[in-house]
């Protein structure tokens, strides 16, 4: 695990002291008087003037850094900007280049699943993109645990498979729920998982799901079950709201004519067709939820 703390600190710093320090020399200050501005020894000092720390390329090359330098090597040698307000200035260009700029890439490089995640890393944002998909993903990955070590769940699994599914909070697409990708399937009666979650794997429940949001459900999860009149009748026994769509009509205006007069059900269903296998769509707030109720089918 590398923070991106780390980075800064090993990668960023060496490299901008350096390039100050070098900055305030060439504007004719002692080594001791850099070495008061800056907070640092003069030792640390004559090795940035000698070349005796390793720099950053990619950080001594990006042009917000060397014009952050320069405007911080006048302000500290005309003494127009103090020492507290250079570190201000720093401290902001460090945040700005962690927010999906060069110190996100470094840290990816760094820590390379953090390749896995697509789009802007903002490491900090504790509403970011990264968190949020991380968060999805730990809850499928918690649901399906459960799952599998629920007994009687694998006799609920139909013929197609089973899936569970969440979605991001504005999710409109697949690619915005993660899902397991194929199916889990029952094998001699245990429930099997063939892999980890992963984004834009689910097309079958994960449309089901989004079709739901976009009659109004404020769902965010779904697990697929297999359908017949017991299962049904055991969620209206347990207080659930059930409602039974066309599964021959198209799966968004089915779903949408079904939510008309009740758009946040606990439990869609569609008794078959054509070439169809009738199933049951538990649906929750995530996965949690979710497998929630299917302790009360078995």
């Amino acid at each position: 695990m590398k923070f991106i703390e780390e980075v800064v600190v090993e990668e960023f710093l060496p490299t901008f002291r350096s390039m100050l320090a070098g900055e305030l020399r060439e504007r004719g200050l002692t080594q001791s008087e850099v070495a008061e501005l800056l907070g640092i020894s003069q030792s640390a000092v004559s090795k940035y003037a000698h070349g005796d720390v390793d720099i950053n390329d990619a950080v001594a090359d990006d042009e917000r850094v060397r014009e952050t330098v320069e405007r911080l090597a006048d302000g500290l040698e005309t003494g127009d900007m103090s020492r507290v307000q250079a570190l201000v200035e720093a401290e902001i260009l460090i945040r700005k280049l962690e927010r999906g700029d060069l110190l996100a890439n470094l840290h990816e490089a760094a820590f390379p699943p953090l390749s896995d995640h697509e789009g802007p890393l903002d490491i900090h944002d504790p509403e970011g993109d990264l968190r949020t998909t991380e968060r999805v993903l730990s809850s499928v990955r918690r649901g399906v645990r459960t799952l599998e070590n629920t007994s009687g769940f694998a006799a609920l699994i139909p013929a197609v498979g089973s899936n569970l599914v969440e979605a991001l909070p504005d999710a409109d697409g697949i690619d915005d729920v993660a899902a397991i990708p194929g199916r889990i399937l029952d094998i001699k009666g245990q429930a099997t998982v063939p892999g980890d979650p992963e984004f834009g794997v689910s097309e079958h429940v994960a449309s089901v799901l989004l079709a739901a949001r976009a009659a109004g459900s404020d769902a965010r999860a779904a697990l697929n079950v297999r359908y017949d009149e017991d299962v049904v009748a055991k969620l209206d026994a347990a207080g659930y709201e059930t409602v039974e769509f066309d599964a021959e009509a198209d799966v968004e205006s089915a779903i949408a004519e079904a939510l008309e007069s009740n758009p946040q059900p606990d439990v869609l269903y569609q008794t078959g067709g054509f070439g169809i296998e009738p199933v049951v769509y538990l649906l929750g707030a995530d996965a949690g939820v979710v497998v929630g109720t299917v302790r009360d089918l078995v």
